[in-house]
């Protein structure tokens, strides 16, 4: 099973290891993933968005970011699923998940590997979670 504090290692540079982003550029994590994956459609969103990377302005706790997100469709299916499951339960999203939520599992990616979207259409995604 790949490590997630390892795997994570790669987003840290943007988000920070604390989850904390950087301000204008890439949003925090911490908060943020468990308002995701509270919204209709959010679990199937957040797989697209390591799996196919995210471009274009979004709003997070009121601030505006617009940094670009690269794709991570080059990682394993179980690191995908282990960054996601690293990032749903630090920094204090683990207190704000869903009560149904479920922990990831490779196959949960590997059901999204296909579409082979853009950081655009990920983009668009977003917006139909009622984020901004």
């Amino acid at each position: 099973m790949a490590q997630p504090s390892s795997v994570y290692n790669q987003c840290a540079g943007c988000h920070q290891s604390g989850g904390t982003g950087l301000a204008g550029a890439f949003p925090p994590l911490a908060g943020h993933v468990s308002e995701i994956l509270s919204a209709k459609g959010g679990r199937d969103y957040i797989i697209q968005l390591l799996l196919y990377g995210l471009q274009g302005e979004i709003t997070v706790g009121g601030a505006k970011y617009n940094g670009v997100m690269p794709a991570f469709a080059q990682l394993k299916d179980e690191q995908i699923a282990a960054v996601l499951n690293h990032i749903a339960t630090q920094w204090g999203n683990d207190k704000m998940l869903p009560a149904d939520h479920k922990a990831f599992t490779a196959d949960d990616v590997k059901a999204f590997r296909d579409k082979k979207l853009t950081a655009a259409q990920v983009y668009d995604l977003r917006k139909t979670l009622g984020l901004k």
